[in-house]
């Protein structure tokens, strides 16, 4: 797993939380940071993937970690 700047724990969260939340602490960070984002919805994976493409923000990392889903997303 690459290096990240900030961390958004969004287990237990459903759709469009996790979503919604990434949003707001991207919004907070500078161009070039790294958001690691924890969801346990399994529908966040093709979520992520879709607000990776809407925003423009770059989808570094997808995976799965210990049964919870785990994005990188760079902010631009």
């Amino acid at each position: 797993m690459a290096n990240y700047d900030e961390e958004l724990d969004a287990s237990g969260l459903n759709c469009p939380l996790p979503i919604l939340r990434a949003k707001k602490a991207l919004a907070g960070m500078e161009s070039g940071k790294v958001l690691r984002i924890i969801a346990t919805d399994p529908g966040s994976v093709k979520d992520f993937e879709a607000f990776a493409k809407q925003t423009g923000n770059e989808l570094l990392e997808s995976g799965e970690e210990g049964g919870k889903f785990v994005f990188l997303i760079k902010k631009v």
